[in-house]
């Protein structure tokens, strides 16, 4: 394991941002001064699913190697399993992908997880599984069993369509399949929820509302009675908080004050919470500008886009290949959900201060070569 270890740090890690972290955070160069958060890219879980995924390549040499899905939210990191000759499989593989698997297969498992029905399917077919959940996530799942066997409905703040939520949301069904769910993405769909157990309303209407994030034979009427709230690990705290608070006072009003039919357990990444912290205590710096490295489809970093906008000007970027120019960049848009082009990024001004974060899947030496590309456009360079 030693040497995986080893190949994995000549990929993703970075001196120079090991160098600069040592010192502070704080690179000055000339008139450009770059402020790195104290808490940002690879963390423990992630680290663990790509020196998995390294070693599956080298235990099975001779045997086919399946990843479903990606490995984690990182364009860069992907092509790397890529380039090892790890193939892959969709996140629901069709009959003809999982016919086309053998005993003699071996399949990765990401680190959000993989739905019940899905695992069973490829067990089915004898494959060697290597699975690389992150244990944060694993204590989700726990949770969520838990509320299954007691008959408590889950309410998952998570994004419906994410590999982790799903995953949760499968196993909120529990052993017997009799568990139920619903997906909230935000407080204005949790308020939905949080009215209808006061008040109540036309169930037909609620189910269209979530239509896609509820369990199989889900009934409002029925299955609001006790809830217990959970969350996709990468969602903002302060909005799982919030969500959490808003369905208890719903219970209590509901039921004369008491709180006896709701649940909460705290499941927020401790990563995603260091890195959210990190940033809010980078925020209180002087800064001209924010740069959020990682990839699009990346839910913790996504958070860390929108926790700088609110703010400063944030370029939310998936590498440095995205600063195109001093007056041209690439990145994703918060609002139209899609990268775009944006012109005069750069200020042209004698000095800068420039803050840097990435989120939990995002290698270092992405965050290096980004530094030394704005370095670049800014005329100076690392010596």
């Amino acid at each position: 394991m030693a040497h995986v270890h080893a190949q994995v740090e000549k990929h993703y890690r970075s001196e120079l941002v090991e160098k600069i972290r040592a010192q502070g955070g704080v690179l000055q160069i000339g008139n450009t001064t770059i402020r790195l958060a104290k808490e940002f890219g690879f963390c423990y879980g992630v680290e663990r699913a790509i020196d998995l995924a390294y070693a599956a390549g080298k235990v099975f040499t001779d045997r086919r190697i399946f990843l479903l899905g990606e490995i984690i939210h990182n364009p860069d990191v992907n092509a790397q399993m890529d380039a090892l000759g790890i193939q892959h499989l969709a996140v629901h593989p069709s009959d003809a992908d999982l016919k086309n698997l053998t005993a003699e297969d071996v399949v990765i498992v990401p680190a959000f997880g993989a739905e019940v029905p899905v695992i069973e399917a490829v067990k089915a077919h004898g494959c060697q599984i290597v699975d690389t959940t992150c244990g944060d996530v694993m204590s989700v799942w726990k949770r969520v069993r838990q509320n299954a066997t007691e008959r408590v409905t889950s309410i998952i703040h998570g994004k419906a369509s994410h590999e982790e939520t799903r995953a949760t949301a499968s196993r909120a069904l529990g052993g017997d399949g009799q568990g139920h769910f619903v997906i909230v993405l935000d407080m204005k769909e949790a308020k939905r929820v949080a009215d209808f157990m006061v008040h109540g309303g036309d169930p037909a209407e609620f189910l269209a509302a979530f239509r896609g994030a509820h369990s199989p034979g889900f009934d409002p009427l029925q299955h609001l009675q006790r809830i217990g709230v959970a969350n996709q690990t990468t969602m903002l705290r302060s909005e799982t908080e919030s969500i959490q608070n808003l369905l208890r006072e719903a219970v209590a009003q509901r039921d004369s004050g008491s709180t006896a039919n709701f649940r909460y357990f705290d499941t927020i990444c401790g990563a995603t919470q260091d890195r959210q912290d990190a940033l809010f205590q980078l925020l209180k710096e002087s800064l001209d500008m924010l740069i959020v490295v990682g990839g699009y489809n990346s839910s913790n970093t996504m958070h860390l886009a929108e926790i700088g906008s609110e703010r400063l000007p944030t370029w939310f970027i998936r590498n440095a290949e995205c600063l195109n120019s001093g007056s041209e960049i690439r990145h994703f848009d918060l609002h139209e959900k899609k990268e775009v082009v944006s012109a005069n990024w750069l200020p042209d001004r004698k000095n800068m201060t420039v803050g840097i974060t990435a989120g939990a899947s995002c290698p270092n030496s992405l965050i290096e070569e980004t530094l030394r590309r704005l370095l670049e456009l800014r005329g100076e360079s690392v010596p």
